[in-house]
């Protein structure tokens, strides 16, 4: 929980991760390129960063495999999800899938939902697999895997649409795909990370159309300081579009850390030149926890929750 100037709110931080790109998991020169954007932290130092210091109530993994460039994979499950079964009131794992893995993914997928009791994954369709370079969400064997995860109650999907690293293609994270299978699977949540990222406009009119597609603020985030002036029109678009209710805080974790981001929103408000309504403090407490609490199903504190909620 973070508190400010007598108001409470309930954090929840939908994006972190536990990568490992040391050199000893490196496959390639490729995982050197990925990781020198990124940290190893370990367990320990997560729990510390994300729930002693940084405020959050609680937070949910959204790992990359990219096995391709890792040894062991990158998104390292076995520690994460221990992690989940050791802190159940503080972290949710959700696991991934690439349906270039065709019938064998698929009874893998659902031998994950059973263990990890999955009611999220992540998808990276700009990973490499052997000759291909990435992958749609309509293509025929990801509409298979998608219906699987209709069947197994999987009902958040979480899709890295964002600013793409070396090597990966940037044109792999387009998000024309999302507005296609939201209206395939409209019972299924799309769950856009880093807003479409490059592609905002894009992103807004797909998620204004599509009831059941969100935005998720990994990255976004950092540029209250690195871009002032373009966080608050990033900001003050998908207010206008989509509304608070559709967009969730996320820290990325171990890119950034979850205090001073949390800690600089509560505080951040549209420079009064660039024509925006203020933010409310309404509006700061749906996106920095309970719009993701409501999706995840987590029990919200009364004493935190909105009136009338």
């Amino acid at each position: 929980m973070y508190a400010k100037d007598g108001e409470n709110y309930f954090i929840v931080d939908a994006h972190i991760a536990l990568w490992d790109g040391r050199p000893e998991n490196q496959r390639n020169v490729h995982g050197k390129q990925f990781i020198d954007c990124f940290y190893y932290q370990g367990g320990e130092r997560l729990m510390k960063d994300v729930f002693e210091t940084g405020y959050v109530d609680h937070a949910i993994f959204q790992p990359a495999y990219l096995g391709e460039f890792y040894t062991n994979g990158f998104g390292q499950t076995e520690e994460a999800f221990a992690l989940t079964q050791a802190h159940p009131d503080k972290l949710t794992y959700n696991h991934n899938w690439d349906p270039r893995n065709g019938e064998a993914g698929l009874d893998q997928l659902r031998a994950d939902a059973e263990r990890f009791g999955l009611k999220g994954v992540k998808l990276y369709t700009a990973e490499w697999k052997g000759g291909s370079r990435g992958w749609k969400l309509t293509d025929p064997w990801a509409y298979r895997y998608l219906e699987a995860c209709q069947e197994l109650g999987i009902k958040n999907i979480h899709v890295h649409k964002g600013p793409t690293i070396k090597p990966l293609d940037r044109d792999a994270f387009d998000v024309a795909d999302i507005d296609h299978v939201a209206s395939d699977f409209e019972d299924l949540n799309f769950i856009v990370e880093h807003v479409g990222m490059p592609r905002l406009e894009d992103f807004c009119w797909i998620a204004t159309q599509e009831t059941n597609v969100y935005g998720g603020l990994a990255v976004v985030m950092h540029f209250m300081y690195s871009k002032p002036r373009y966080f608050a029109q990033v900001m003050g678009e998908l207010l206008y579009w989509i509304g608070e209710d559709k967009i969730q805080f996320s820290s990325d974790y171990a890119i950034w850390t979850p205090k001073w981001l949390i800690e600089s929103f509560v505080d951040w408000q549209f420079p009064e030149d660039m024509g925006y309504a203020p933010i409310t403090t309404e509006q700061k407490k749906k996106i920095l926890g309970l719009n993701a609490a409501k999706m995840y199903d987590l029990p919200v504190p009364a004493e935190l929750r909105l009136a009338g909620a």
